[in-house]
């Protein structure tokens, strides 16, 4: 894990909280990973069910557009590079 920024965030990834993230679920047959923080990795999954992540928001793009990930992402620009907290399950995901 380097200096490198997180991709969907864009802060400074540093050594601290970093998962690997695969755009392509694993269970849909993905297989590249990417650095990316913990509290990112967790919104993405808290967010979207698998198959949403393999049908939709596949890219860092995608991801970057959606309404909850776009207010994530404003909020956590505020934070340390190496902030963690737990996410919590989307209402919205819990209905699908």
């Amino acid at each position: 894990m380097s200096d490198a920024a997180c991709p969907l965030c864009g802060r400074p990834l540093g050594k601290a909280h970093v998962d690997r993230h695969h755009l392509i679920p694993k269970t849909c047959k993905g297989r590249e990973q990417f650095d990316i923080h913990k509290i990112c990795h967790q919104k993405i999954h808290s967010t979207f069910t698998e198959h949403e992540l393999f049908k939709s928001f596949h890219t860092w793009e995608a991801l970057r557009q959606h309404e909850d990930i776009r207010a994530f992402i404003a909020w956590v620009a505020k934070k340390d590079p190496a902030y963690f907290s737990r996410n919590v399950r989307s209402n919205s995901k819990s209905k699908r």
